[in-house]
């Protein structure tokens, strides 16, 4: 079986960041399905895993958290799935990614593929949505109103993935007015198209333009990107009792200056239900099959922005450098082996 993995912690212009593999066929058990990936993206973690996780001495790593394909075979105990069944998700990052022709997954955490998106489409999905739904709805709880703040969304990074998906979600879901924030020209006006009532420019002083549009102060702010460097800004401009939601990596947060307007810090890691296999992990195969509803229904579309053709090492390798870049919108995918 073809496989894509690394041996060694490197940059991805080093020669063997990424490298070919031959590895056995997984086998199902337990509650695992074995599916045949027809198609994968690439996330930012896909990136900070490489460059910061060495395997075992001796061992390869498989990289790859977002997948979409077809049921192959299932464990004894499955009972949502059967072979045949076209799938989507973003599987757990302890167990070996979906840079593979054969992946296991547990079923508690994969969704229905929507019938009307492609492979590629669909994979562009799981990780983003997950991660968006989670933060918007499990952990800041944008649904609960904060006193006196203007019922508006502060998404930072709105035309990245998770912003690509918290924008949709929250315009479609909420009545939360949206304001997203980009630089450039396309992300501007690709974080517009996706809904995004207004759009901010982050390289200027993010309280300014915030101000600017005379809605108030925001009650929820959702960082999908450099927090560290655009919280001083939004202290100023976020309500008080409101609540940021994070998902980045800062080095260092100093949460001090969030007493004074009793602001509340929430994290969000998707993998969080399957690293510890919480009571409640169904909940993302629930909200993925959600997810394909919407899409189904024309209320949310993929976010593929670039398709960079098969899955190869030279590709992937490619796709990585383009992310570690900072200049990517939406999501990349590539599609067959």
């Amino acid at each position: 079986m073809r496989a894509i993995g690394y041996r060694d912690a490197q940059e991805i212009s080093a020669e063997t960041s990424l490298i070919p593999l031959d590895l056995p066929e997984p086998v199902a058990s337990g509650r695992d399905l074995l599916v045949e990936v027809k198609a994968i993206s690439v996330n930012p973690v896909d990136t900070k895993v490489r460059r910061n996780a060495r395997p075992p001495e001796g061992e390869a790593r498989i990289l790859g958290w977002d997948a979409a394909g077809v049921v192959k075979a299932v464990g004894p105990e499955v009972t949502a799935f059967r072979p045949g069944d076209g799938v989507f998700y973003a599987g757990a990052l302890n167990r070996p990614g979906a840079n593979m022709e054969l992946h296991l997954v547990d079923e508690r955490i994969v969704g229905p593929k929507p019938k009307s998106l492609s492979f590629a489409e669909a994979a562009a999905l799981p990780l983003t949505m997950i991660t968006a739904w989670e933060m918007l709805f499990d952990r800041v709880k944008v649904r609960d109103p904060v006193p006196g703040a203007a019922t508006a969304l502060l998404i930072v990074g709105g035309a990245g993935g998770v912003g690509s998906a918290a924008i949709q979600l929250a315009r479609r879901l909420t009545d939360l007015t949206v304001i997203a924030t980009a630089s450039r020209p396309e992300t501007r006006a690709w974080a517009s198209e996706l809904g995004a009532h207004h759009v901010v420019d982050h390289s200027r002083p993010l309280a300014e333009e915030v101000a600017a549009l005379g809605l108030g102060a925001p009650g929820f702010v959702f960082f999908t990107t450099h927090t560290t460097q655009h919280l001083p800004e939004v202290l100023k401009l976020v309500a008080p009792q409101g609540r940021l939601g994070v998902i980045d990596d800062p080095a260092t947060l100093d949460v001090m200056p969030l007493k004074n307007k009793s602001l509340s810090l929430h994290w969000e890691l998707m993998f969080t239900r399957s690293l510890h296999q919480t009571p409640d992990m169904q909940a993302q195969g629930d909200l993925l099959a959600e997810v394909a509803r919407l899409v189904d229904a024309g209320e949310l579309r993929t976010t593929l922005t670039e398709s960079f053709g098969r899955i190869d090492v030279a590709n992937l390798k490619r796709a990585h450098a383009l992310l570690e870049s900072g200049k990517a919108k939406g999501k990349i995918v590539l599609e067959g082996f």
